[in-house]
């Protein structure tokens, strides 16, 4: 279980490479990266958006596949090719007028380091790299693109009775 206060949760964001697909990459024979996801992350992913939370993705990859699939999904900000993830992350905080505190992140790697210690509830895939685990307020027992956005979705919503509230939850 997440050892936060998850009723101040307003928003989640995520890294894609990592924690929303595996840690390997397929590389297509054209040079273009493939990636696997979750399609438990994914419902889960949609339905926070509809029960009105915040969730974005703040990913360095640039490729058209990621952003297809989350913005099919209702995610308003897919942020791509954030070399320096902490700027992307201040913008959203601004646009949505959010506190830190608000803000659950779930990283796996260096680059989220720097908003992994600024969020209020700072998020790790089972894989993390050493760094970032210590960051973590919690590890999810699940490795990166393996269910592991899911976990923590999950528990927000639980934690907020948004989870199989209404008729939303059974539909996409």
């Amino acid at each position: 279980m997440i050892n936060y206060d998850l009723k101040k949760i307003k928003a989640l964001v995520f890294d894609v490479d990592g924690v929303l697909s595996a840690e390997t990459i397929i590389l297509h024979p054209d040079g273009e990266p493939m990636r696997s996801v979750n399609i438990k992350d994914g419902y889960a992913l949609q339905l926070a958006v509809r029960m009105g939370l915040h969730v974005a993705i703040i990913t360095g990859g640039r490729t058209v596949s990621v952003r297809k699939r989350y913005e099919g999904l209702g995610i308003p900000d897919v942020n791509m090719g954030c070399a320096v993830k902490i700027r992307t992350y201040e913008e959203f905080l601004e646009k949505y007028k959010l506190k830190d505190e608000e803000v659950l992140y779930m990283g796996d790697d260096i680059p989220d380091y720097e908003v992994m210690q600024r969020c209020g509830c700072p998020c790790a895939p089972a894989d993390a790299v050493p760094e970032i685990k210590s960051l973590s307020v919690y590890i999810s027992h699940l490795r990166g693109g393996y269910g592991c956005g899911r976990d923590v979705i999950e528990q927000v919503m639980k934690a907020q009775g948004k989870w199989l509230k209404d008729e939303r939850a059974f539909g996409w």
